[in-house]
C-alpha cells in the first residue's frame, strides 16, 4: 500500500456516480421456494428480543457515529 494519492479514471468516476444514485435494496424479489422456507423456520425468541433491543439502542444513539 502506498501513501501517495491515486487518480481514479473517468470510468471509475462514472461508476461511482451511478452507484451513488442507486437506492439500496434487494436486486430481486424472493422466489416462492425462499418464501416457503422462511415461513418454515422457527424464530428464536432470544434473538428476536436482542434485535428489538439493538434497534431501540440504535434509535436513541447520540454523538459520533450516529446516522442522520
Amino acid at each position: 500500500m502506498t501513501d501517495e494519492p491515486t487518480r481514479p479514471s473517468p470510468d471509475t468516476r462514472a461508476a461511482e456516480r451511478d452507484d451513488a444514485q442507486r437506492k439500496a435494496g434487494a436486486d430481486r424479489d424472493p422466489t416462492p421456494e425462499e418464501v416457503a422456507r422462511a415461513d418454515e423456520l422457527d424464530l428464536d425468541p432470544d434473538v428476536a428480543e436482542h434485535e428489538r433491543d439493538m434497534a431501540e439502542r440504535g434509535a436513541k444513539q447520540k454523538g459520533e457515529g450516529r446516522l442522520p
